[in-house]
């Protein structure tokens, strides 16, 4: 049985350079893993929101929510668990025309999406959703013979 945890970190840093390779450097040096990271700035102020989807046992997750807080340009590091924020993650897939375009439009709206762009020879469905169900979204859109997947990080807020 393992103890591995999923864990989703926000963290609110002055936006400067090297931030990001002091945050990746972090989890390198330690041998943690980032399942994801979606970085942005947030709009009016000279600050960055960083989301950080990763997994450990209770004590590597303590051990890096400790080292975020020492780094310099952080101000703020907030570990989500439960229900108390919001998550949600995007997919883009493109899909060859001869597919059935109603059967993939029925498709991504059962997971928050929708028929994003069609082409002379390709649909592309985009769905947003939490990252359970985007990665349960894109094990059923194997049988449209996908032609290219683009996947976002997880963006998450407190409630």
């Amino acid at each position: 049985m393992s103890n591995t945890i999923r864990r989703v970190i926000s963290v609110v840093t002055v936006n400067e350079h090297g931030v990001l390779s002091r945050i990746a450097g972090l989890f390198a040096g330690r041998g943690y893993n980032i399942e994801s990271l979606t970085v942005a700035p947030i709009p009016e102020t000279e600050y960055s929101h960083f989301t950080i989807d990763t997994e450990g046992d209770k004590k590597v997750l303590e051990q890096i929510v400790k080292q975020l807080h020492k780094l310099i340009p952080v101000l703020r590091v907030t570990e989500h668990a439960g229900d108390e924020y919001v998550e949600k993650e995007m997919a883009l897939v493109k899909l060859p025309i001869a597919e059935s375009l109603s059967d993939i439009d029925a498709l991504a709206r059962s997971y928050n999406g929708c028929i994003a762009n069609v082409g002379e020879d390709y649909i592309i469905a985009m769905v947003t959703d939490s990252s359970s169900r985007v990665r349960n979204f894109l094990k059923a859109i194997k049988k449209y013979n996908p032609k290219e997947i683009a996947r976002s990080g997880v963006v998450a807020i407190e409630r």
